[in-house]
């Protein structure tokens, strides 16, 4: 299998008229403060945390994991929490893969973060569970963090839940990050908005919808659409039907319009990502409002 993130890399060019010394300066907002040897305190271990910062003596004298404060903190952890149900592995509006357009969104802010000296780390799951992988702060890492995402999306059997993604979070990770939630347009539920107000006091939230493929299509091209969940197929004499496609686009964009209402209420970051070819661009613009407004 070739390398995810040399596919990731080979997508991070931007024209410019003005020469620079990366492609990527100033895209992006770093929370770097610094970090000294002046040590500060010491506190319990949490998830996310390096073992290097552990503090093996005052472990071992108070028998629970201690790590060490410094008055410098370093940069903050980047989460990464995605949904790879089965849904993940239908088309987006490119009429590409929807699990491409994750890895790719993934990819290309994980190597934003290894840029910066970010650690990283993963949460993904579906309705059949949630999972997580450990910090890193490398290519090698972040290599084996997209093909995590590739192999999950691409062998989930279970529909996704995105509820219970973000109430994994909240539940088990209490040291603050940048969560980054790449997940696709299926509507707000109450449950979803509680679970994002608890973190958006928790953490810096960060969330990337990732927009499905037009369900009815001119039946002139030969297409049969189907639902990746119930495998109830659009039947041929439907498609290109322009009151039904009214009625899905209306639909489509009161969902959006909810999503946007309710994420801009909590001064949560929000963008929307629909084509492979625009979505380098369109992440780095979201950095920039992000750098700018906070919003």
């Amino acid at each position: 299998m070739p390398s995810l993130i040399t596919q990731v890399k080979s997508k991070l060019f931007i024209h410019s008229s003005r020469k620079s010394l990366h492609a990527l300066d100033g895209a992006y907002a770093s929370l770097l403060h610094g970090r000294s040897l002046d040590f500060e305190d010491l506190r319990k271990y949490e998830y996310g945390d390096q073992v290097r910062d552990i503090d093996w003596r005052a472990t071992a004298r108070m028998g629970t994991p201690l790590v060490k404060r410094h008055r410098a903190q370093r940069m903050h952890t980047v989460l990464f929490v995605v949904d790879t149900g089965r849904s993940m592995g239908a088309l987006a509006r490119d009429e590409r893969s929807k699990k491409d357009l994750a890895i790719l969104s993934t990819g290309v802010l994980g190597i934003l973060a290894l840029r910066h000296g970010d650690d990283f780390t993963l949460v993904y799951g579906d309705a059949d569970g949630v999972r997580r992988r450990a910090p890193g702060r490398s290519e090698g890492a972040l290599e084996h963090t997209l093909r995590t995402v590739d192999g999950a999306i691409e062998g989930s059997t279970a529909p996704s839940d995105r509820d219970a993604l973000l109430s994994y979070v909240t539940r088990t990770i209490s040291r603050r990050m940048i969560v980054v939630v790449i997940t696709d347009e299926a509507p707000v539920t109450t449950e979803t908005e509680r679970m994002l107000r608890r973190l958006r006091v928790q953490h810096d939230v960060l969330w990337l919808t990732l927009r499905d493929a037009e369900p009815v299509l001119d039946h002139t091209t030969g297409t049969i659409r189907s639902d990746v969940d119930s495998m109830w197929e659009v039947p041929d004499f439907v498609q290109g039907d322009l009151d039904i496609v009214r009625e899905l686009t209306a639909q489509t964009e009161a969902d959006a319009a909810r999503l946007a209402e309710v994420l801009t209420r909590m001064e949560i970051s929000h963008g929307v990502l629909a084509d492979q070819d625009d979505a380098v661009s369109q992440l780095l613009q979201l950095l920039n409002r992000r750098s700018h407004a906070r919003l």
